[in-house]
């Protein structure tokens, strides 16, 4: 099983703490984001680890990993990096993170053990979360429901009430083989210009409408969280919503983060 964990971004929602270095960087409890993504998958026993880069590059370098390039990384969507590692995705099943996210190895492991083409985690926490990072828990929510089977029935909408999020997507992904070439084919079907305009959950809910490929939800019921403001570092620094730890993963440099 390889891992694939897409940090192109600059995250410019995070102003001054991305000015020297992608999202990925941003140190969350003494350690940066990426670090924690890399010590979960090699705890889940996922050794083979390739980042996709775009912004400042050249300040993942010391992390020695593969590296698949979105030059284009300003203009275009999270898919679009995604699909710069195709080789990978293409030849051998593959998860696939978010580089501002944390989440503990309990959450690659579902997915491991996941035999669908196509399967997401769904972070069961995120009331408690949303209400640290929002007045309003629905403000930044997306719908999100699966049939009674895990198969993925709505994502991405604006909800109107909290029956219609039964979850949130957490930015964790499985691809086998013939899942990523699903996948691909919609997103590639939605307009010629999907590299610059297709999200994510918009990627996924364009699966939902084609019918197919089907995606699997796996509940995740564990700690995870996603860095967007400055001021979601000091919700996560709370002893009930931080990272649980994980032991430093062989062959990772620490300290890499932004100065």
């Amino acid at each position: 099983m390889r891992a694939v964990i897409l940090a192109a971004g600059r995250g410019s929602r995070l102003g001054a703490l991305t000015d020297d270095g992608p999202k990925g960087l941003v140190p969350l409890g003494g350690r940066p984001l990426i670090e924690w993504q890399i010590a979960a998958l090699r705890a889940a026993r996922i050794e083979d680890i390739a980042l996709v880069t775009g912004y400042r590059a050249e300040r993942l370098v010391p992390y020695g990993l593969p590296c698949f390039h979105n030059p284009d990384w300003a203009e275009t969507n999270i898919v679009a990096s995604l699909d710069r590692a195709a080789d990978w995705l293409s030849r051998t099943p593959c998860l696939v993170s978010y580089s501002d996210i944390f989440y503990e190895p309990a959450a690659p492991a579902m997915l491991l053990a996941c035999d669908a083409p196509l399967a997401i985690t769904s972070g069961e926490r995120w009331r408690d979360i949303w209400a640290s990072r929002f007045a309003d828990s629905l403000a930044d929510a997306e719908t999100f429901r699966a049939a009674p089977d895990g198969t993925l029935l709505d994502i991405g909408g604006r909800p109107t009430s909290l029956e219609e999020v039964e979850g949130q997507y957490m930015g964790l992904l499985r691809f086998e083989p013939a899942g990523w070439t699903a996948f691909r084919a919609v997103a590639g079907a939605s307009g010629p210009d999907w590299r610059r305009q297709l999200h994510m959950t918009g990627a996924l809910r364009a699966c939902i409408d084609a019918g197919g490929p089907a995606v699997r939800v796996l509940r995740y019921e564990g700690r995870w969280g996603e860095i967007d403001e400055p001021s979601d570092l000091a919700v996560y620094a709370h002893p009930d919503l931080a990272p649980s730890p994980v032991p430093k993963a062989d062959g990772v440099v620490s300290g890499v983060h932004p100065t």
